[in-house]
């Protein structure tokens, strides 16, 4: 493997030539020639390999799989899919929207393969946008996934604490009932934990993910399986009602209701960005990335579809009670007339297991993201958070980080149930923010585009727009209030909380003097020596001034 560069003269600063960078013949084989292709890969998108390269492409899956979740995260928020629009948005509304986000998926996995680093989204912005925007793009996509995610990690959280209350209040017969203050106490012990769980070593944090996936796959097969067994005559439904029963509690025209509704599957289906995060960390990046994310989406799509079935068929048609229950969890209500006290509490229990499992998972993808952003300086205290400690060689001082800013952003809390579900609104709109741009620049950039093995061909640009377009969409549904006319209490906070984010992450940018756009210079090369940068048989070109040049005049490359 050969690298060339040499210093201007005159300049100070390294002026970096393009060389190949491949394989040697003989260099190896098997795990030792992929490292070598995924470090010259990394080399090629200028950043040294400071991880160690622990994630086969079944746990580059498993992480984006078991951040979704399944059949936790439909437990968390059934509360949006019953009273908009009760079985036709549980049924039909996760079919459509599987459909679209697999268009997004597609996309997404065009530019992991491009291109994978643990900056993935706005890394691709500044190597894709032109001299003139790049800088401000670039900097809005990296704070709006580093919002997402830990947004997303934020929801996982909260969900989690609901659901360890309503296993106590199944216990004592739905005779407690848990203030704010107690489940965001749970709340703060989840980060805690996670935190712990994220910041070991790579290779414990790799091998954990085949139990996730293991356990997630068989959970929903028991339900599917065990649901329909259990269930009473008293709680079946007919197909007619399964699949074509609406209710809708909320006041809204029942086709605005039932687009309401998409906010269950949109959140559940979320974070699959998350192996692009790891990509740093995994073998064979350039091919496992992109088919970790489209597996994820797809068969979350397809085995989600079949539960949210089993579950029309059997929670009954008295939907007004099972939302209001004191159990205090619609999905632990159904399972309660199911299973029974005892049945429950032991179905709940794997059922928490598992959302604990995405916790941590979500936190491990957000701490890469908020490393990779310190990395190239975009964040407060960069040379704090980008830190890779010695022993675990994980980024500890992110994980961390990012566990206290989801502590922080879970006090929206003790604002009310709206502002509550805000927080779920918020993972989705940073996250779809964070995917548009990128999607979207690539296209109208103006810059060059080579593919990596997986590629599109024609059909991305097509791809792109009903992905994009389908994003938009969604985030604009997404700020819509629970039921029409709202009080104060009733409001979505989603604008505000979001808006907040993105005004003050591009007032902090235009600060002068001490703002991102006096420092901030997108990607910054960190590999030894003088500075170098390559290419490598089917990835992507450096082009002059795509990606290293921190203002509109262009570096020579």
């Amino acid at each position: 493997m050969s690298y060339t560069s040499h210093e201007k003269q005159g300049t100070s600063s390294p002026v970096v030539h393009v060389a190949e960078v491949r394989e040697e013949e003989g260099d190896g084989t098997g795990d030792a020639a992929s490292a070598t292709s995924d470090n010259a890969a990394l080399a090629a998108l200028g950043y040294k390999q400071e991880f160690k390269r622990a994630f086969n492409p079944i746990e580059v899956f498993g992480l984006g799989f078991s951040i979704i979740g399944l059949f936790p995260s439909i437990a968390s928020v059934l509360v949006f899919a019953i009273p908009n629009g009760g079985p036709v948005a549980l049924v039909w509304g996760w079919a459509l929207c599987s459909f679209f986000l697999m268009f997004v998926a597609l996309a997404l996995a065009e530019l992991g393969s491009a291109a994978p680093t643990s900056g993935g989204l706005y890394y691709w912005t500044w190597m894709f946008a032109t001299p003139r925007w790049r800088k401000v793009l670039s900097w809005v996509v990296g704070y709006s996934n580093s919002m997402g995610l830990i947004a997303g990690l934020a929801s996982i959280e909260w969900g989690c604490a609901v659901q360890l209350m309503a296993a106590v209040s199944i216990g004592k017969n739905e005779s407690f009932t848990p203030t704010t203050g107690q489940t965001f106490a749970v709340y703060a012990a989840l980060l805690v934990c996670h935190g712990f769980v994220s910041s070991l070593a790579t290779s414990v944090v790799a091998r954990l993910q085949g139990i996730f996936v293991a356990l997630n796959l068989l959970l929903c097969l028991a339900i599917i399986i065990a649901l329909p067994a259990s269930t009473p005559d008293e709680f079946k439904n007919t197909a007619s009602y399964a699949f074509g029963g609406f209710e809708n509690y909320n006041g809204w025209p029942n086709g605005f209701a039932f687009v309401l509704s998409f906010l269950a599957p949109l959140w559940t289906i979320g974070g699959f960005d998350a192996s692009v995060h790891i990509s740093e960390e995994a073998s064979n990046a350039r091919t496992a990335v992109p088919w970790a994310i489209i597996s994820a989406v797809g068969i979350a799509g397809v085995l989600g579809w079949a539960m949210n079935v089993v579950i029309a068929f059997c929670m009954g048609t008295d939907l007004e009670s099972i939302l209001e229950n004191p159990i205090g969890q619609p999905m632990a209500t159904i399972l309660f007339n199911s299973f029974g006290r005892n049945g429950t509490l032991a179905v709940w229990s794997i059922v928490v297991f598992v959302q604990f499992l995405m916790g941590s998972s979500i936190l491990t993808a957000a701490s890469r993201q908020m490393f990779a952003f310190a990395r190239d300086k975009g964040l407060p205290f960069s040379p704090f958070i980008y830190r890779v400690n010695e022993r675990t060689r994980t980024p500890v001082n992110a994980v961390w980080v990012s566990a206290f800013v989801a502590l922080i952003l879970g006090l929206l809390a003790f604002a009310g149930p709206s502002a509550n579900s805000a927080i779920f609104s918020l993972a989705i709109a940073g996250q779809y923010t964070a995917f548009s741009i990128p999607i979207a620049i690539r296209f109208l950039g103006g810059q060059n585009w080579t593919p990596g093995p997986f590629t599109l061909g024609r059909f991305g640009l097509p791809v792109a727009v009903v992905a994009v377009a389908w994003m938009v969409f969604s985030v604009i549904i997404l700020a819509f209030p629970t039921s029409p006319g709202p009080t104060a209490d009733g409001m979505n906070y989603m604008v505000v909380v979001y808006g907040g984010w993105i005004i003050l992450c591009l007032i902090y940018y235009h600060i002068p003097v001490y703002g991102g756009a006096c420092w901030f210079n997108g990607p910054q090369m960190t590999l030894d020596g003088d500075g170098v940068s390559a290419t490598y048989p089917g990835g992507p070109s450096v082009d002059e001034g795509s990606r290293f040049s921190g203002s509109d005049e262009k570096r020579d490359v």
